[in-house]
């Protein structure tokens, strides 16, 4: 199974808060994640922004990042092919979102997801209007 997350969702693979334990028994059961290729560099902002709040020591901001950057090896990264932006493009034409979660909408729909995972509500609400199984953290 086919397993879409966006960078708020994943972020919660590495930082444990509200969701963890959802998104670590989702990428138990995938079959294959996909991410945007936007999360990436999404996630590393977010963990280089805890590191200099004090949140992370550097070990563990070096060690989150050696984890993500060994499961995005076997991960299915979507680029932002003319089919995602498409799909982006319709998303933000059809209801309220910001261009980012349009991008990850259309990144899971251009890959095929067959779930669909993020922590924003109208996020979660288009990716259901799009016809995704979705699972709101």
């Amino acid at each position: 199974m086919r397993v879409y997350f966006d960078s708020s969702a994943f972020a919660k693979r590495y930082i444990a808060e509200t969701g963890t334990p959802q998104v670590l028994a989702w990428c138990e059961q995938a079959s294959e994640l996909a991410l945007s290729v936007l999360a990436v560099p999404g996630l590393i902002s977010a963990f280089c922004r805890l590191q200099r709040e004090g949140r992370l020591t550097g070990a563990q901001y070096q060690n989150i990042k050696s984890d993500l950057l060994a499961d995005i090896a076997d991960a299915l990264v979507c680029d932002t092919a003319p089919q995602v932006i498409a799909h982006a493009v319709r998303a933000l034409e059809s209801g309220p979102l910001r261009g980012m979660d349009a991008i990850h909408l259309g990144a899971a729909l251009a890959c095929a997801a067959e779930v669909f995972i993020s922590a924003d509500a109208r996020q979660c609400h288009a990716a259901d209007r799009f016809g995704l199984r979705v699972v709101a953290l």
